[in-house]
């Protein structure tokens, strides 16, 4: 049962929203990946190395994950960290351009444009508001 008298659906998140989180969920499971294949790839040599990067790819594609999770969800608070992210992504798109490895750089870059495209849209903004505009 429905208690809004418009008769409006709950959690009615727009496309541009689903389109960004799903994005951030992928980028969310890529940084879990590498995490796994840091593990893999430990040596006696790094372990101190080996062990704090994998658990920071592990705790930041988890904290991505459940941001993408919140905001499909409606939750505002997951689009700052979620804008944060995207931001990072661009910069490392720029900083892969400059190294040479243009084909990583031109996917992480329209990652993160089309997340940032999203999140920011206007239907997102006004599902992410607490009183959506006039």
């Amino acid at each position: 049962m429905d208690p809004r008298p418009d008769g409006s659906q709950f959690n009615q998140s727009p496309p541009p929203l689903l389109v960004a989180a799903s994005l951030v969920a992928v980028e969310g499971l890529m940084l879990l990946v590498l995490a796994g294949l840091e593990i893999a790839s430990f040596s006696t040599d790094r372990i101190g190395l080996g062990l704090t990067t994998s658990a920071f790819f592990l705790l930041y594609g988890v904290f991505l994950l459940w941001s993408a999770w919140s905001v499909s969800r409606l939750r505002s608070w997951a689009r700052s960290p979620i804008v944060l992210s995207q931001l990072i992504a661009l910069g490392m798109a720029w900083s892969l351009h400059s190294g040479g490895a243009d084909w990583a750089a031109i996917g992480v870059g329209v990652v993160g444009v089309i997340a940032l495209a999203g999140i920011l849209h206007p239907a997102s903004i006004d599902a992410l508001a607490d009183r959506p505009r006039d």
